[in-house]
């Protein structure tokens, strides 16, 4: 029942920003501008998320690295099918994909492999907030969506910062963090914070594994050129429609769908996608082509990532001779497991 309401909530949150994504669309300048774009920007943009993949993997490794210099292809096989569940499974189930993959495929064990992940969504949370204010001094005006974004930036480094700050303080005083962790919530729950504490002391533990300089670098590295290449994009993308955004502009929109997308709804980020590019162009467009091409534009940009992600993910699958039902199967038990135990 548990599961079912929160499927409920996640549909809700989906037909709640689909609607307002929508609501004012003019249908008939949107299906011109699908009927006139020009497909041939596809294949630059398609290769451009190859390479974002491949980044994205490198990047990856770089910080599995301090525990096992990991071969490319099984860091690949695991990063492609990992995401593609992240994005197709309900719950957030898919963020287990990884870890568990490159467990079965490395001596890493889940645990630590899970707080690779984590550190991953930390750093990327904090990166895309400090680009996103940093931008917005180079716009100006109040209206509206300049306010959320502002509005969206400040909330997202106060979650990613504050998650940063207590990765530091867990790290320098592994005990203090668990004796806070159970001190807190157990005021509300003994049992919960029993529970909380120990996944913090196993998660801390994980943590502590030294990285050496040279593997920080490379995954600073690979973050910059990931975060570089994922806003370049999204403005190579633009050239197929009829309107323009600068560069910079662009990263801006990149920014705002990154908050957008971290908004918990159905799978495949349907709605929430396509609310947080509308915002985003909303702040250097006029209405009229935000609602025609500038919806034109995010759908065909949601089906290229969808379609990318879904390919290689199944792509890899058949190469491993993997089950999807098997593999959702055996994450929805690790969820249950992580929801039981947290």
């Amino acid at each position: 029942m548990k599961r079912f309401l929160k499927l409920l909530a996640s549909l809700a949150v989906t037909l709640v920003f689909g609607w307002w994504a929508f609501r004012d669309t003019h249908w008939d300048e949107q299906w011109a501008s699908l009927r006139a774009a020009h497909y041939g920007w596809l294949i630059p943009y398609m290769a451009i998320l190859l390479l974002i993949h491949l980044c994205r993997t490198a990047r990856w490794g770089a910080l599995l690295a301090s525990q096992e210099r990991v071969r490319f292809r099984a860091l690949n096989d695991a990063s492609a099918i990992g995401f593609m569940m992240l994005l197709v499974l309900p719950f957030r189930l898919g963020e287990f994909a990884r870890p568990f993959l490159i467990a079965q495929r490395s001596s890493i064990r889940r645990s630590a492999a899970m707080t690779s992940v984590v550190l991953e969504r930390v750093a990327d949370g904090v990166f895309v907030s400090l680009l996103l204010r940093g931008l917005l001094f180079f716009v100006h005006g109040d209206a509206t969506p300049v306010r959320l974004a502002r509005y969206g930036a400040n909330v997202m480094f106060a979650v990613f910062f504050g998650g940063f700050l207590f990765l530091l303080f867990a790290a320098w005083r592994h005990d203090g963090a668990v004796a806070l962790v159970r001190g807190t919530l157990g005021r509300l729950s003994p049992r919960l914070g029993e529970r909380a504490s120990a996944i913090v002391d196993s998660f801390v533990g994980a943590l502590k594994q030294s990285h050496r300089p040279a593997e920080m670098a490379a995954f600073l590295t690979w973050t910059v050129v990931y975060w570089g290449l994922n806003g370049f994009g999204m403005w190579v993308l633009m050239r197929a429609f009829p309107f323009q955004l600068s560069l910079v502009q662009s990263y801006v929109v990149m920014c705002l769908l990154v908050v957008g997308v971290m908004i918990p709804a159905a799978p495949g980020m349907v709605g929430t996608f396509q609310a947080a590019v509308k915002i985003g162009l909303s702040i250097f467009l006029p209405a009229a082509v935000v609602n025609g091409p500038g919806l034109a534009y995010a759908n065909v940009l949601w089906l290229c990532q969808t379609t990318q992600q879904i390919c290689l993910g199944l792509l890899f699958l058949s190469l491993d001779q993997l089950s999807f039902r098997d593999l959702a199967g055996r994450l929805e038990h690790e969820g249950d497991a992580a929801s039981s135990a947290g």
